[in-house]
């Protein structure tokens, strides 16, 4: 068993970081390589789809927690399928300051024919409607988060010209505004949430990156009253910040649990449905698209099918921590058959925790104690290795 399970973790360690193969035409998982990145020789101009022809990076940080998580396990079967998830192109959250230091490890070494991804996410007053993941700046700091976070990241990104990259703008920001105005701390981040995401779209808006801002999901701004409302907060921002040319549209299902196409919806049989015809992110999609397009602003999507691999699990659309039986989704891919969706993309990563179900903690969100959350977990972002197993094992389609 022990020379099995050293066989198991070296292969994850050395399937995360293998050499690149041809681009592929189904779901595409990322290759790493160990040289250095000078040899892509020309400077990248995106337009388009940014995925299009690309594999998806695997991004060092992630690969390194799942390959930490199969040294852990006994069920070598486990262990292989671990080793896979660890080739997967998942997003680098940068959600912190300090956190800024692991980007340039993870751009060097992105082969020519690769996209990296990243989060953008540590506005002043982060996360105005819930408490799980709270940030480190306070609400009206602007001044901090334009000087120490966007403009390091802008200075990292300057260097890697030849390095095609997509972001994802501030999670659950500019959906916030729409439907939690009233909440004294989203009415205390606002014009913060505002200004910031202008900022970062400005100063990000290089020929090599291209930019998603964020639109919550279906079962958010998908509701009929809050479709155009939506479109007008994303549109207006991103006018605020001078139309910038590298932004291609909007994320969806960031960190999320929404089917792609799943018809009838999954809570299309509530007492409201009648106020949502979002059931499905396809229809999402297909729904918010042409209103981003009317409000002004370019409205191609990505969609989060990182954990969407199980429906039927929550109590309420609005559940969003730690949802029990889950499992991995769609493997990322430009092959969408949808002309409005770039990707499918996996931007939470699996097994970090959404929050914690510590009642007693600073951070705890009622979300996290709920019977369709997993417990216990660990504070947000923290590594959750048995939800970890729970998603390989529940994996649609299975690794």
């Amino acid at each position: 068993m022990k020379g099995l399970f050293s066989a198991v973790v070296a292969s994850a360690i050395a399937g995360a970081f293998a050499a690149p193969s041809p681009v592929e035409n189904g779901p595409i998982t990322a290759r790493a390589v160990a040289a250095p990145n000078a040899a892509c020789a020309t400077p990248v101009t995106l337009s388009g789809n940014p995925f299009s022809g690309r594999s998806f990076y695997a991004n060092k940080e992630y690969s390194k927690e799942v390959v930490a998580a199969a040294a852990s396990m006994t069920d070598s079967a486990l262990q292989a399928k671990a080793s896979k998830v660890a080739q997967v192109g998942t997003f680098l959250w940068i959600d912190t300051r300090a956190r800024i230091s692991v980007i340039e490890d993870n751009l060097k070494d992105v082969p020519c024919d690769s996209i990296a991804q990243l989060v953008i996410y540590d506005l002043p007053g982060r996360d105005c409607a819930a408490k799980a993941s709270n940030g480190e700046l306070a609400a009206g700091d602007i001044a901090t988060y334009k000087s120490e976070y966007i403009d390091p990241i802008v200075a990292i990104f300057k260097k890697y010209p030849n390095t095609a990259i997509a972001l994802v703008i501030e999670p659950d920001s500019l959906p916030n505004l729409v439907t939690n105005k009233d909440l004294q701390t989203c009415k205390d981040s606002a014009s913060g949430y505002r200004e910031g995401v202008a900022y970062a779209l400005k100063q990000l808006n290089l020929p090599n990156i291209a930019m998603y801002i964020d639109a919550g999901h279906g079962g958010w701004l998908g509701w009929n009253d809050n479709l155009k409302p939506g479109a007008t907060e994303l549109a207006t921002v991103y006018k605020n910040a001078g139309s910038p040319k590298q932004v291609r549209g909007f994320s969806t299902n960031v960190a999320g649990w929404n089917q792609w196409d799943l018809s009838p919806g999954e809570f299309s049989k509530a007492t409201d449905a009648q106020y949502n015809k979002a059931q499905n992110e396809k229809t999402y999609v297909s729904l918010f698209s042409p209103q981003l397009k009317t409000a002004g602003m370019p409205s191609q999507a990505i969609v989060d099918t990182g954990r969407n691999g199980v429906t039927g699990l929550r109590l309420e659309w609005g559940d969003w921590c730690n949802v029990k039986g889950a499992g991995f989704g769609v493997r990322p891919t430009s092959s969408t058959s949808d002309t409005l969706t770039d990707a499918f993309v996996w931007v939470k990563p699996g097994g970090e925790s959404d929050g914690t179900s510590d009642s007693s903690a600073t951070r705890y969100d009622s979300y996290c104690g709920k019977d369709d959350a997993y417990k216990p977990a660990p504070e947000a972002g923290t590594w959750n290795q048995d939800y970890f197993v729970a998603l390989i094992q529940n994996a649609k389609p299975a690794f």
